[in-house]
């Protein structure tokens, strides 16, 4: 059984925001010379998630207006006050995206057969930014031989 673990960082511009990474998750698979297994997505934030949906445009534009629906950055969370009122470290208020976190989760799996990501056709991986733009970091790690 082999295990290989890659760490790399993405920039993101704002939140809510998908943002493809199938194929830098596909070029670590590749490397790794995995041939069956699985692969494991993280996402090392708690105001960012790992999620599989289809690329559309007006798909994306829809789960991003669902998101702001479901928990708006307008909105009154007690995070916002307790948090960040009495800390000096630079933080935005940001109880929203910690909301929105919690309904997409932190990662997926995804099997690995013959060397390939085994997503269905219109299946893609994002990285979520729910929160604003900055530096991330997504860890893939796959198990296999």
């Amino acid at each position: 059984m082999r295990c290989l673990t890659e760490t790399f960082r993405i920039r993101t511009e704002r939140g809510p925001q998908f943002i493809d990474i199938t194929d830098e998750v596909a070029r670590v698979v590749e490397k790794s010379a995995v041939r069956n297994g699985f692969v494991v997505v993280f996402s090392r934030h708690t105001t960012a998630a790992v999620r599989i949906n289809e690329n559309c445009p007006h798909l994306l534009q829809d789960m991003e207006d669902m998101l702001r629906r479901i928990a708006p950055p307008e909105g009154e969370y007690r995070h916002n006050v307790y948090a960040h009122a009495f800390s000096n470290n630079g933080e935005r208020p940001n109880g929203h995206s910690h909301c929105q976190h919690l309904l997409l989760g932190a990662s997926e799996a995804v099997p690995v057969v013959d060397g390939e990501l085994l997503l269905g056709r219109y299946q893609r991986i994002f990285f979520v930014e729910l929160d604003h733009g900055r530096d991330r970091e997504v860890v893939v790690q796959l198990m296999g031989e």
